[in-house]
């Protein structure tokens, strides 16, 4: 089991990013942002930066956290613009030696119809496309079609043949459960235990319930709904040896429209607490924790 984290809450330019890593006692990222743009996106004197910059610190990229069907795509845009992200990703993925990558399932539409042979059938070819080339796509439940609920996620995984799974454990506080008509929060420790089969990557973040008209509240690991105490014991005892990536969402959260007033000082600061965290329940349930080797974690 090895220990990574979306370092672009820290800091948005890499070499900061790398410097928090460093001082968790880390050596790899989940890739998002860089310099406020995905990797697929950032132009290719910037890609060849960030190539030479991670080779000279030995820090690897463990997953790419793409925006390929995320939240913000919608189910009736043009497949293309799909294709063209999977199109960017895959030679960068390859060069940096990154064997997985975060996809979604497309934002949930409004209403009833989810289009949801069309979403199966585009993730089955981004899922071809990726596998052939010796990528594994992950899936997140986030607010998307899969992540409506553990059972709208077993579908995916019936209907989209060669995907896996990334549980994100801070999620399901926040989300509706629409297999329960969408009138009640999820919850954690069940959506968990319902597709953890199918894990193969874990991110960890909690978060409270939201009140009345107040949002979710975002808290340091092991403090709100997320179950993550318990479901990192539980990975324990299945001898989980996949990665487990922090997403604090505390100082800031990467949904949000306005960003601009970021104090990156306090970023910095929240997300190593939070790493530090995290190996502190590690360490109250005497988890074996090695470096990441991305010759190990090849499809």
């Amino acid at each position: 089991m090895y220990l990574t984290g979306f370092a672009d809450e820290a800091a948005a330019d890499l070499a900061t990013q790398i410097k928090a890593t460093k001082e968790l006692g880390w050596n790899a990222i989940e890739s998002r942002n860089i310099g406020g743009k995905n990797i697929h996106d950032i132009s290719e004197e910037e890609f060849e930066k960030t190539v030479d910059l991670l080779k000279k610190e030995d820090v690897y990229i463990s997953c790419f956290g793409s925006a390929i069907g995320n939240w913000a795509k919608n189910i009736k845009d043009d497949f293309s613009i799909t294709l063209e992200e999977v199109e960017r990703a895959i030679p960068r993925m390859n060069r940096l030696c990154t064997k997985m990558i975060r996809i979604m399932s497309y934002a949930r539409c409004e209403g009833e119809e989810q289009y949801k042979e069309e979403r199966f059938k585009r993730l089955t070819e981004v899922v071809r496309l990726f596998k052939e080339n010796g990528i594994q796509p992950v899936h997140e439940n986030c607010m998307n079609y899969g992540g409506m609920s553990w059972k709208h996620t077993l579908e995916l995984m019936e209907r989209v043949p060669g995907l896996q799974l990334i549980y994100d454990t801070g999620n399901s506080p926040f989300m509706k459960d629409y297999s329960k008509g969408g009138d009640v929060w999820q919850d954690s420790w069940e959506f968990y235990s319902q597709i953890k089969e199918h894990i193969a990557y874990i991110h960890i973040k909690d978060s409270m319930n939201p009140v009345g008209d107040n949002p979710e509240k975002y808290t340091l690991p092991g403090e709100g709904q997320g179950y993550v105490k318990e479901i990192l014991k539980d990975l324990q005892s299945r001898n989980y040896d996949g990665g487990i990536s922090i997403e604090p969402h505390m100082a800031s959260v990467f949904h949000a429209k306005e960003r601009s007033d970021i104090d990156w000082d306090w970023n910095y600061e929240v997300y190593v607490k939070y790493g530090k965290k995290l190996m502190e329940l590690l360490k109250g349930i005497s988890y074996q924790r090695t470096p990441y080797n991305p010759l190990t974690k090849a499809v």
